[in-house]
């Protein structure tokens, strides 16, 4: 039998874009189906539920590898992503049941901003003038969203932005597990640490859930689930620089579901802000790419 022929990076980056918009597609219904049963439940207790039926799309991996993807060496730092990731999680929930919807989304694309950010200190990374400027920029835009000074700062947004900055550190301690650990052990143990954390504030609020509300949280556990599986793998699989653009789809999925679910309607400073921290978000991103291929030596700003 001939070999099978080796895929193309273009083939790859097709493949990384598609994943990416099931990412973007998937976590704009989460947000939109937290949003509608927020009205009836706390955002706490859909924390919870978000994370316990979050493990339903893990099932498949772990009746064809058994035990395996729990195996690591770095339990600790595992335990303390899911730690931080649990107060994340929380003030995005509270966020996502008061705040319009695209603006929301806007602010967390800050994440990765911030992640570059703490990388200078959590791995003595250098940073030069170009990517600081992107971070100033990116900063920038987030001032654009929420206006300080000409409009009272919304707890919602004020929200937003903690869970940001709480995801940006998580994502540095992604990015040093993702050099031992498989993105399905980190997943895994992500739903394992936070379920009973997320459980004791989800207790301080319980109501049962009717039947309505019970499918509309399997529902959010499912989605929210596929959507972590589909960026880890377009990450995998596609080139970084060519697959991130195709996040910022996200806030065009969720300002379609908000408008036709909710009627909102994003502002004009949500889309400007939000295309300000993106194209931030995507320079980055693209920079630190660069930088790791082999450079003849001359001066650059980084």
């Amino acid at each position: 039998m001939p070999a099978p022929a080796p895929t193309t990076p273009q083939q790859n980056n097709v493949r990384g874009i598609l994943w990416m918009l099931l990412c973007g597609l998937s976590m704009s219904a989460m947000h939109a189906s937290i949003r509608h049963v927020s009205a009836g439940l706390h955002p706490f207790e859909i924390a919870f539920f978000r994370i316990i039926f979050g493990l339903i799309p893990l099932l498949p991996w772990f009746l064809k590898m058994g035990w395996a993807p729990l195996k690591t060496k770095r339990l600790g730092l595992m335990v303390t992503r899911g730690v931080l990731n649990i107060f994340c999680m929380l003030a995005f929930f509270m966020s996502l049941s008061i705040t319009p919807l695209a603006e929301v989304t806007a602010l967390v694309f800050t994440a990765p901003i911030f992640a570059t950010a703490l990388a200078i200190f959590f791995f003595g990374e250098k940073v030069g003038l170009l990517r600081w400027s992107a971070i100033a920029f990116g900063f920038l835009g987030a001032m654009v969203v929420i206006r300080p000074g000409f409009e009272a700062v919304s707890l919602g947004s004020a929200l937003a932005l903690f869970a940001a900055v709480v995801w940006g550190v998580c994502l540095v301690i992604i990015k040093s597990l993702g050099k031992t650990e498989s993105s399905l052990t980190i997943t895994t143990y992500m739903s394992l640490v936070m379920a009973p954390l997320s459980l004791l504030p989800a207790l301080w609020v319980w109501q049962w859930p009717t039947g309505e509300q019970f499918l509309w949280l399997v529902w959010i556990g499912i989605v929210g689930g596929i959507g972590q599986m589909a960026m880890a793998e377009a990450l995998r699989v596609g080139e970084t620089q060519v697959i991130m653009p195709m996040e910022f789809a996200r806030l065009i999925w969720v300002s379609a579901i908000a408008y036709l679910a909710f009627s909102e309607i994003p502002g004009v400073y949500t889309w400007l802000g939000g295309a300000m921290i993106f194209a931030a978000t995507a320079f980055i991103t693209w920079r630190e790419r660069k930088l790791k291929k082999p450079q003849t030596p001359k001066a650059e700003l980084t």
